[in-house]
């Protein structure tokens, strides 16, 4: 905490109860204190009756904790005052007047103001009570907790006879709160439209002035709105080119007075997908950077390096803002590191879930300076394998700028993620707090490091994290994670190795029941991994596939316990029959080491192979070993005693521990996931998957048990009558995948084009025509559920591929056909654009090497794809497109997303091909789709009355587009 009048971090200073909204009448002796009081004057509190001792003073103070309690709820319970939803010309939301003490939950009473200026981070205020001189004693009080606000001091002390009180509460989420509502209040902000290149725009223009006139000398605020035109390729989604047009950026830098060579870098972006909100992504997170550029901004203390804030305006067109500002913003060569604020949810915990490339400074930077955190070397390994279909600005920076960074985004609740759903009022204030929290320290910390300036010095070497229940975060260099778990395993390689030795003339004897056990485990794993999968195709093929979606215990009933059961059968029909009088205590220590023997070669493999999620296995090499080795007695004795069962079960306490704690990260990740994976993978499959990875990974050191004990049939018979009453009734239909309900909805998504489509033939003429409604559902179920809602729409109208057409002649917004194969097209009216598409072939020019340079220059709405199919014999050789060199889309075909900002001039680029000498029937299919996500062509009157019939657990996105195909 700053002093000095200073503002300390992200709270406000600020008394259990608010100033009155009337002044009390004056004293008849005339004391200013009470009415008409002068400026510096003193007022009275709550009447204190006369009494002498500690005891009224500590009776006062929880009067006061009462009272805080209940003015803090009501205020947690309202929105600050703001101006109205769509009045963006007033400032920032403050607590100020008689509104805005309304609005902050405080009444009247006896309550007066000392000094403040009531906004959050701002000033603090002093409640001063006349008493007698001989009841004031020193009272001091550590840190509680009021309500949902957190006291960090509270004091009674003498002063002349009058007894100071001072509660201090974290108070600036209500602040991020106002910026939050007042973002999202703005609408859906798809690149392209009023509401985000001028309203979203205006508004954290407005916010950014208003900090700066309220910053200190010691700072200099610099702001630079940015409109860059680029292109590049990527190879997200299988592959395709990116272009864009006068986007926009808000680029604010706060650096010290005298300057800085070095910067950090916080992004954020502030637009999203079209007919969304977009509240958690990524309102939130530009909220959060505006009162960090505040409350950085008031502080007296200078930073060593520059905080660049990256308010970027098109991150869900692919990434293209973020492209512009670090491939052709003067200031992008100062940064030395970045943070990126995302969301792959709404609200909880921000995750990091990938860091670097190398680097192991930045992890450690986090490590010391978050106040929160949440990390996972396990999530960045698996989102950078592909696995998750998503992306985000950290790719670019990486890519592009090659700067290193840190990745961070909310992950709770992702079945509303990108959808109507993804509101202010559904991110809770703690997951706020959390956020400002860790934003803050760790942006505060690489401010003013001194690697930031020296970071090449810094940057080889990769690092394993990840972090203990929220608590800590355990970060060391990927080169000794190799060491340690090459030394682990290779004790637990000897520590086996002495067990087959011993004695010597039973070395093979040993060594065979070992490699069995060994075999008889691995078995037991895959035949379970197969029935459960089984099951699960069973379940998808019936069409019940995400009976779980909203239920998750159904996951759990129906394949953990098949899991479990499969498991145990298999090594109970091997006890039984080719163990039948082999010594129990034997068995139940050589399938111990079987185990162990298992978990040892995974770890040497996955080191060896460099991952960094090998330190999982560590745990569970290293922690069963020293069990085994504390209690190598007690696993001799007969039977499994309960001082066994108890030692063992604590020596396994951290591995399984941990094993539980990654598995909700993961399944609390990937389950949403599923509702907007495509139709083509069953996620049943997925999902039933994963969940026999960790039946398989927790039950492994306990499959020696079913060997100790005299009989598992009880256990075997349980889980086998969850699993049969469980699958009877995901068969019938009791378990509906999705739900409206108001407080958790998991709507299904589906998508609604309504297209007129045109074929032109080598002269130019239209060969085919047609019209219709083009849907997707986002999940495996395809329709089936929406059918009897909408009996038009069922699988007779399946969309047939255009086989001559690129992309099968369909209007695909970006190249996801891999993942939507199954897709329906209901036969609709024409629509006439109210502006359409101006698509114009500008020349044709011969060029060296039997190639042909084809011009072009379109017009259109904000979003656009080209699609591009060489003839037979044809290739495409060049383009003016991203680095000049053409990336084919999975199937072979060119895919290019187009984008503009407002004022855009007509987009110009040419082609290249190498042709044969003999081409009649042309050297290039080529096909434009434009897209209106706003304004007054995005919804045809036919497309809004069949919106409307759709069931209320959808999330139905709406937009009109065309479709025209051309031979040249």
């Amino acid at each position: 905490m700053e002093r000095g009048g200073e503002t300390a971090g992200w709270r406000l200073r600020a008394t259990a109860a608010q100033r009155d909204r009337r002044r009390p009448p004056p004293r008849e002796d005339g004391d200013p204190g009470a009415g008409g009081k002068k400026r510096g004057g003193r007022r009275p509190l709550l009447p204190l009756p006369e009494a002498r001792g500690a005891p009224l003073v500590l009776l006062y103070l929880l009067g006061l904790r009462a009272l805080a309690q209940v003015s803090h709820r009501q205020l947690l319970s309202r929105p600050p005052a703001a101006a109205g939803p769509r009045d963006f010309s007033a400032s920032r939301a403050r607590y100020g007047g008689a509104a805005g003490r309304e609005a902050a939950g405080v009444g009247g009473g006896p309550w007066q103001r000392g000094r403040v200026a009531l906004c959050p981070g701002e000033c603090s205020e002093l409640m001063e009570q006349r008493l007698p001189h001989s009841l004031v004693p020193v009272v001091s009080c550590s840190a509680q907790c009021l309500g949902k606000l957190q006291v960090f001091s509270c004091y009674v002390t003498e002063t002349s006879g009058r007894l100071k009180l001072s509660l201090e509460f974290q108070f600036w989420s209500v602040s991020i709160r106002g910026y939050l509502d007042n973002i999202t209040a703005i609408g859906p902000r798809t690149v392209g439209s009023p509401e985000n290149e001028v309203l979203a725009v205006n508004y954290l223009l407005e916010q950014i002035r208003g900090i700066e006139r309220e910053s200190t000398d010691a700072h200099k605020i610099s702001v630079d709105i940015q409109r860059p035109t680029g292109s590049f390729s990527i190879d997200f989604l299988g592959g395709f080119t990116s272009y864009y047009a006068n986007i926009t950026n808000v680029v604010v830098k706060l650096e010290p007075r005298n300057g800085a060579e070095h910067a950090v870098l916080s992004n954020c972006h502030f637009d999203s997908v079209p007919n969304t909100p977009g509240a958690s992504d990524d309102a939130v997170s530009c909220a959060v950077m505006l009162e960090i550029l505040n409350t950085l901004s008031k502080s007296s203390q200078s930073l060593q390096h520059a905080v660049i804030f990256l308010f970027n305006g098109a991150e869900e067109n692919i990434l293209q803002a973020s492209h512009g500002f670090i491939t052709q913003h003067e200031w992008a060569k100062s940064i030395r590191a970045f943070i990126n604020l995302e969301a792959a949810g709404v609200g909880g915990k921000e995750l990091v879930f990938q860091t670097g490339p190398e680097n192991p400074w930045l992890v450690q930077a986090y490590v010391v300076a978050a106040k929160h955190p949440f990390a996972s070397v396990v999530a960045q390994e698996i989102f950078q394998s592909g696995i998750i279909p998503a992306d985000t600005d950290f790719r670019i920076y990486r890519d592009f700028g090659n700067v290193p960074g840190i990745d961070l985004a909310f992950i709770e609740n992702g079945y509303i993620y990108h959808t109507k759903y993804d509101t202010s009022d559904r991110i809770l204030t703690d997951s706020i707090q959390r956020a400002g929290d860790n934003i803050l320290a760790v942006l505060k910390y690489l401010a003013t490091s001194e690697k930031l300036a020296k970071s090449f010095e810094y940057r080889h070497g990769n690092v394993v994290f990840f972090d203990i229940l929220g608590l800590f975060v355990l970060a060391y260099p990927a080169r000794v994670g190799t060491i340690m778990n090459y030394i682990t395993s290779a004790i637990a390689f000897f520590y086996l190795s002495k067990k087959v030795l011993q004695p010597k003339p039973r070395a093979v004897h040993n060594l065979k029941k070992l490699l069995t056990a060994f075999s008889l485990t691995l078995t037991s794993w895959v035949c379970t991994l197969v029935a459960v999968l089984m099951v699960a195709m069973f379940v998808s093929f019936i069409g019940r596939a995400l009976s779980w979606y909203t239920h998750f215990y159904v996951s759990v009933s129906l394949y953990g316990t098949a899991a479990a059961a499969k498991l145990i059968l298999v090594h109970m029909l091997a006890k039984k029959f080719f163990y039948k009088n082999v010594n129990e205590q034997f068995l139940g220590d050589v399938f111990f080491d079987a185990s162990l023997m298992i978990w040892s070669i995974a770890l040497a493999v996955m080191t060896h192979m460099g991952l960094c999620s090998a330190f999982i296995c560590t745990l569970w090499v290293a922690f069963p070993l020293l069990t085994k080795l504390m209690i190598h007695k007690e696993f001799s004795q007969k039977g499994a005693t309960i001082k066994f069962i108890a030692m063992y079960m604590l020596g396994m306490f951290v591995p399984y521990l941990y094993m539980l704690y990654l598995s909700w990260t993961v399944f609390e990740m990937f389950t949403p996931v599923m509702g907007r994976s495509g139709s083509e993978i069953p996620p049943d499959m997925v999902l039933a998957g994963f969940i026999v990875i960790f039946t398989v990974i927790l039950s492994s050191y306990f499959i020696n048990f079913i060997y100790l004990v005299k009989s598992t049939k009880t256990t075997l018979v349980t889980l086998t009558t969850v699993f049969v009453v469980t699958l009877i009734l995901v068969c019938s239909g009791i378990f509906f995948p999705y739900s409206s309900d108001a407080a958790n909805p998991k709507p299904k998504r589906v998508f609604l084009q309504h297209t007129s489509r045109r074929f032109h033939d080598l002269d130019g003429n239209v060969v085919k025509s047609d019209s219709g409604i083009w849907i997707n559902g986002f999940d495996y179920n395809g329709i089936s559920h929406i059918t009897p809602h909408v009996p038009e729409i069922n699988d007779t109208i399946r969309t047939p591929c255009e086989e001559q057409a690129p992309f099968c002649g369909l209007p695909w917004i970006l190249p996801v056909h891999f993942m939507f194969r199954k897709n329906w097209y209901l036969p609709a009216s024409e629509i006439l654009p109210r502006s359409p598409i101006q698509f114009k072939l500008l020349s044709k020019k011969l060029m060296p090497w039997n190639s042909v340079r084809l011009s072009f220059e379109v017009s259109g709405p904000s979003h656009m794809s080209l699609y591009v199919r060489p003839r037979v014999g044809s290739a495409l050789s060049r383009w003016s497109l991203g680095d000049g060199m053409p990336v084919a889309s999975l199937g072979g075909d060119y895919f290019v997303f187009y984008s503009h900002g407002l004022h855009a001039a007509p987009w110009h680029f040419w082609v290249e091909l190498t042709a044969p000498e003999k081409h009649s029937d042309g050297i290039v299919s080529l096909a434009i789709a434009a897209h209106y996500f706003f304004g007054e062509d995005q919804k045809s009157p036919q497309l809004y009355a069949l919106l409307e019939r759709f069931p209320n657990w959808t999330f139905s996105s709406g937009w009109s587009c065309t479709y025209d195909l051309f031979v040249f």
